[in-house]
């Protein structure tokens, strides 16, 4: 499949730092009084590349604040699949798997960036164990030349993860759960087009005006997560403000 879109430019890329900061700041004015609560049913998050706990914890916290029992990944820093591609989501899915044993509910996966990928695999994998998905800036209708990342990921991990076509192909299908996918038309370090879904009954793209590090704090982001999570289990709807892209 071709794909007529490429990366961001770097100049956007370049401006990240200084957007995030400046929503990192807006986070903290937002009032989350007007944010609705949930019912308390486990949320497990995922970082993006070269992120960790820390990077996650205004969002978790956030999660956490509305009444959902949030944890992190508990794998520390992404730094990309350790391993077989096959054998690194499986540990991951087994990880879940153990939180859902021990809650007694299903969970909600939010990955943001590369760990959206991780997310949709595991409700792929396991759907039985997964209430919704919802991605970040997420790639996974993309290829590596659609992202800014590749460079990093080769110093992370130390080499560039195969993806053959079989495996592409498959990370663009939705997984079998509700699933939606946030995006940003400015994201300086992904292009916005390859974090579409197809549309579907239980797939949406929900479109937000931040940076791509700026999308784990940013105030516009937490109102359509604390929108979705807040959705009934058996009982999932689309965003009210939700559009397809063009």
């Amino acid at each position: 499949m071709s794909h007529a879109y490429k990366a961001p430019p770097l100049a956007l890329m370049g401006l990240e730092p200084m957007r995030a900061m400046l929503e990192y700041v807006s986070a903290g004015f937002m009032d989350r009084s007007r944010l609705p609560t949930g019912d308390g049913h486990p949320v497990v998050l995922f970082p993006g590349l070269g992120a960790d706990a820390l990077a996650m914890e205004p969002l978790r916290r956030c999660c956490s604040d509305l009444g959902y029992e949030a944890c992190d990944w508990g794998r520390g820093c992404n730094t990309g699949p350790r391993g077989d591609m096959e054998g690194w989501l499986d540990l991951l899915t087994e990880g879940v798997a153990a939180t859902v044993a021990q809650r007694g509910r299903r969970v909600s996966l939010i990955g943001w960036s590369l760990g959206g990928i991780y997310a949709r695999e595991i409700a792929r994998r396991r759907p039985e164990l997964v209430r919704q998905v919802i991605t970040l800036g997420t790639p996974f209708a993309g290829r590596c030349e659609h992202t800014n990342v590749g460079v990093l990921l080769q110093m992370l991990s130390g080499r560039m993860p195969a993806l053959d076509a079989a495996l592409l192909a498959r990370l663009a299908l939705t997984p079998p759960v509700p699933t939606t996918s946030i995006y940003s038309r400015s994201d300086g370090v992904v292009a916005w087009q390859a974090c579409c879904e197809a549309p579907g009954p239980n797939a949406e793209n929900v479109e937000v005006q931040a940076s791509h590090v700026g999308l784990v704090w940013h105030p516009q982001v937490w109102a359509v997560v604390a929108d979705r999570l807040a959705q009934p289990e058996d009982g999932w709807q689309p965003y009210a403000q939700a559009k397809q892209p063009s």
